[in-house]
């Protein structure tokens, strides 16, 4: 039996820095579309059992290498979903260009929208310390790079006092991937 059937009509690369509120508005996205699949990048990066090791401030060319690689696997997968009719709506922190063109030229089934979520580092912050997986590290600089960076780049949505379904909702209306809506499934 093929599993592949009309392509989706796009997937959405959801970033901004942690604390923007990426893995929760990807989630409520992916429940709001009839046909959708939320690939949290994070969690491609927990599938490497030894060795693995997270981005952090100071420079690290194996985090960095590692970095391009769960995004190969996530465009992979993306691609997969969205070539069998699913919207993928991929969550990852991208701040600058290469990362993003390197999503631009390896999710290639389905036009990619890219969506910024940009409360603000301090709101960024206070998010993250009021969450139960808060970071130690304050990764408030990426703010800037990312606007410096992708500031031209996409759909910025300032999320600081929207809720998550206001958010949700512009998402959609910004995207046109709004036709796509069905009732959640879970």
């Amino acid at each position: 039996m093929p599993i592949d059937r009309e392509p989706a009509a796009g997937a959405v690369l959801l970033t901004g820095i942690p604390g923007s509120g990426k893995s929760t508005v990807a989630a409520a996205l992916a429940a709001r579309l009839s046909r959708s699949a939320h690939v949290e990048v994070d969690a491609l990066q927990d599938m490497i059992v030894s060795g693995g090791q997270w981005p952090s401030p100071d420079a690290n060319a194996e985090a960095d290498r590692q970095i391009f690689l769960r995004a190969r696997n996530a465009c992979l997968l993306a691609d997969s979903f969205a070539r069998a009719g699913f919207v993928p709506v991929l969550d990852d922190v991208v701040v600058r260009r290469s990362h993003l063109d390197f999503y631009r030229a390896t999710l290639t089934a389905v036009p990619l929208h890219l969506v910024v979520l940009a409360p603000g580092p301090a709101v960024a912050w206070q998010r993250n310390q009021a969450r139960e997986k808060a970071l130690a590290v304050d990764w408030s600089p990426l703010d800037e790079a990312q606007r410096s960076e992708l500031g031209q780049e996409g759909t910025w949505i300032d999320n600081a006092a929207q809720s998550v379904e206001e958010t949700v909702e512009t998402i959609l209306s910004a995207t046109g991937l709004g036709s796509e809506t069905g009732a959640a499934r879970r």
